[in-house]
């Protein structure tokens, strides 16, 4: 998954997205970067903290605004592999995540542009630009691997 000489941070939630499939999560990664530098990295993580709120978009919220020291994260960009739910969305507009990539859409569950569409909402106080389908191919392989070996 390397472009060049370099991993793009989309492969690094990738990356992510894969370690937790093999602990048996469902396989969703997430990157914070702010300036260019990985301020966080996370994967899902609901079954081995019995957590419905360890989406890897919180944990690596979390993640960097404990490394920042600071709940707002204004300025920094998180690359998903998911389109986030709406708990998620809500914690990316609290947190002022300038700009969202996400990879694969999830019509069933998505609330970014699938669903409630939540960022459009008048009551959304802070939106970010949104880029989806960064990855799409590879997140969407692992999603249906992943469920297919459920089956």
């Amino acid at each position: 998954m390397q472009r060049g000489d370099r991993l793009t941070y989309m492969d690094i939630a990738l990356a992510e997205a894969e370690a937790a499939s093999l602990r048996g999560e469902v396989p969703v990664g997430a990157v914070i970067v702010l300036d260019g530098v990985i301020l966080a990295r996370a994967g899902n993580r609901t079954r081995a903290d019995n957590d419905v709120t360890a989406h890897a978009e919180i944990a690596a919220i979390r993640a960097a605004a404990a490394q920042r020291g600071a709940e707002r994260l204004t300025g920094a960009d998180l690359y998903v592999t998911l389109e986030p739910c709406a708990m998620c969305a809500a914690a990316i507009s609290f947190a002022r995540i300038r700009r969202l990539y996400f990879g694969a859409s999830d019509e069933k569950g998505g609330a970014v542009v699938s669903g409630v569409r939540f960022f459009d909402q008048p009551t959304c106080h802070h939106a970010p630009d949104v880029y989806p389908g960064i990855g799409e191919r590879s997140a969407m392989r692992l999603l249906k691997d992943f469920f297919q070996d459920k089956r």
